[in-house]
């Protein structure tokens, strides 16, 4: 059994003001695996008010001071990583290959891609008659999901770190030891105090005492859209910088001269990655409607082939991560087959053979109108709608009929088709014929999908402020005078 009953604070392990247990549920078994104590709004200002005075100091580290600390801390990660793998597969389900060589990996990778960016990154410009300054923008409340547990937090951390930021974390209770593993590697690398805090609890209470401080300069969250929209009204009232990554609903637009067989089959496996657990999943999938009958069987082939199980046997997908979300899907499953789609594969209820656990069929469904419940809503479970259309503006206008606008996905061979479609999506991020993950390349999107942009350089732009210094003396020459030219306003 798991204990997280300490909050990281100030460089020490905490008591919490006012211990409140709570357990974490191991999803493919529905048994506890452990306990968290849960905070409040005075742990919450306790740790602020020790990121607060950290940041004094940090923010004036030099580069190659946050450069070391960066190694230092990748080195401890590595020692943790099999560690993180082990319980990620515990907590929220996700099979022991998946949590191994993604879920543990990618947190190394954002250590590692922030240690690079930081290397060359440019805080300084000058511009004719006046200096550009980036700075650290304060004290950061880091607040995070389940579902990719340790990619958020390190896609956070390590920009916040890079460029002389502090911070206060709110992992999901739901995956919360991961993150406490994540606490001990801070601590083992030699994290400062107070530059890293983690306060454990739930969101209407910890997450909307950090966002509502007035003592923090920032919040970066990740989760659905409407925790995302309570964020920003408790951050509204102090005028802070609210930066999101939020929900999607993200078309995959099979062009006419697609592989159909390839594109289909890679389309329903990268739903079904993570039991569909995953913000920029191309949950609607966009097929010529005259070539639906193909695109049915080869959906029908593939998601008969994807195995569901005990994710430490290994199995394609696990369970998805809590009872309220297996709920969920149930609920979306059943009005999808309510309105009329074609139920394809899967269906409601669990898979056939298992009796306990938070286990979803791989689902598949056919024929959908862009304005059934199932085409609109994010599911976030293994399912996926098949839509078709008539041509390819139809199918843009399709793709683009949405709150969301995270990801788009085309598959096709012409590449003049592909750029033209591409242009038009409105979408923060589009990828073409299944490319691999970069990890420079800025992840964010459009309308209820979020704000401002995460991963790369340009990850680093949320935990910085732009200062313009202007008529500052010109550096003298040696055994010389200076004298400084007045700056004209433009």
């Amino acid at each position: 059994m798991h204990q997280s009953l300490n909050f990281y604070i100030d460089g020490q392990w905490v008591d919490p003001v006012s211990p409140q247990r709570h357990q974490v549920i191991n999803p493919a078994t529905e048994a506890p695996i452990g306990e968290i104590n849960l905070g409040n709004a005075q742990d919450v200002d306790i740790a602020v008010r020790a990121a607060k005075k950290a940041f004094d100091s940090f923010s004036q580290t030099s580069r190659e001071e946050r450069i070391d600390l960066l190694e230092r801390l990748i080195e401890a990660y590595k020692v943790r990583r099999n560690d993180l793998a082990k319980v990620i597969t515990e907590e929220m389900g996700a099979p022991s290959h998946l949590a191994a060589n993604l879920h543990a990996m990618i947190g190394q990778l954002h250590l590692k891609t922030a240690l690079q960016v930081l290397k060359t990154y440019s805080f300084e410009h000058e511009r004719g008659g006046h200096k550009v300054e980036l700075e650290p923008i304060g004290v950061c409340a880091l607040i995070t999901p389940w579902n990719w547990p340790i990619n958020q937090i390190a896609a956070k951390v390590s920009p916040a770190i890079a460029c002389g930021c502090t911070m206060v974390l709110k992992p999901s209770e739901v995956s919360p030891f991961s993150a406490t593993i994540w606490a001990e590697v801070m601590d083992a690398a030699g994290v400062p105090a107070g530059v890293f805090n983690m306060v454990h609890g739930l969101g209407p209470v910890v997450g909307a005492a950090l966002s509502s401080h007035p003592d923090v300069d920032m919040v970066s969250f990740t989760g659905s859209t409407g925790a995302g929209i309570e964020v920003a009204r408790n951050a509204a009232p102090t005028i802070k910088r609210v930066h999101t990554e939020l929900g999607g609903k993200s078309a995959n637009i099979v062009l006419p001269d697609a592989d159909l067989e390839k594109a289909v089959s890679g389309g329903i496996r990268g739903v079904m990655a993570n039991s569909g657990q995953s913000c920029n999943a191309p949950t609607r999938m966009l097929v010529p409607a005259d070539r639906m009958d193909e695109a049915i069987a080869v959906a029908r082939d593939i998601a008969s082939q994807i195995t569901v199980g005990d994710p430490t046997q290994d199995p394609d997908i696990g369970p998805v991560a809590s009872k309220a979300q297996f709920d969920k899907i149930q609920g979306l499953i059943e009005k999808g087959v309510a309105e009329g789609a074609t139920l394809v594969a899967g269906g409601p209820g669990r898979p056939e053979g298992i009796d306990k656990g938070y286990f979803v069929q791989p689902t598949v469904f056919a024929n959908v109108r862009n304005d059934m419940t199932i085409a609109r809503e994010e599911i976030f479970g293994p399912v996926v709608s098949i839509i078709p259309y008539k041509d390819i503006d139809e199918a843009i206008a399709i793709a683009n009929d949405s709150p969301y606008g995270l990801a788009g996905y085309i598959q096709g061979e012409d590449a003049e088709t592909i750029a033209r479609v591409a242009r038009r999506l409105r979408v923060g991020q589009v990828l073409i014929n299944q490319p691999r993950p970069d990890p420079m390349a800025p992840f964010g999107g459009y309308k209820q999908s979020g704000n401002g942009r995460e991963w790369g350089d340009h990850g680093f732009e949320a935990f910085l402020e732009v200062k313009a210094v202007l008529g500052a003396p010109a550096p003298a020459a040696a055994g010389e005078g200076g004298e400084a030219k007045q700056a004209v306003p433009a």
